[in-house]
């Protein structure tokens, strides 16, 4: 596919993504729109969906080819899905990202940040939270000083 048309693609996966519009977002895969193309911020179409708490959408991003563990690294919006949804609370889009092979104990910041145990912690969401447990999120050690 030329570029052009793919980056005008990603435009409007991009803008489906943002309105919650899963019809349009499944129209724009099935025409060849990437799942996995960064906007020009380097935000990714999964991390955007999983903020939102758009949980149809996740699937469809990650039926289409998306990565669950990509991370994102558009400014405000770095880090993995999983962490995003965690952050906010979004169990439905969670379950989604599990389902898909998302590893529960990943860090964002490739591997050292947060995890999505903590950012559910901190929320505080409790479902979300439990869910992560239940899918084998394991709780950070504690740090330690260096002296």
């Amino acid at each position: 596919m030329k570029q052009r048309k793919q980056k005008k693609l990603s435009h409007h996966l991009f803008e489906a993504v943002l309105a919650g519009d899963a019809m349009r977002t499944k129209a724009l895969l099935r025409s060849g729109a990437s799942p996995e193309r960064r906007n020009s911020d380097g935000t990714t179409p999964l991390y955007l969906a999983s903020v939102q708490g758009e949980a149809e959408i996740t699937r469809l991003l990650m039926e289409a080819g998306a990565s669950p563990d990509t991370e994102s690294s558009g400014l405000g919006s770095e880090g993995t899905p999983l962490c995003a949804a965690a952050c906010w609370g979004h169990t439905e889009t969670i379950r989604q990202l599990l389902t898909h092979g998302a590893n529960p104990n990943l860090r964002e910041d490739h591997g050292t940040g947060r995890s999505p145990l903590d950012w559910a912690n901190n929320g505080p969401h409790p479902d979300t939270a439990e869910t992560l447990r239940a899918a084998g999120a394991q709780p950070a050690l504690p740090q330690r000083s260096l002296s």
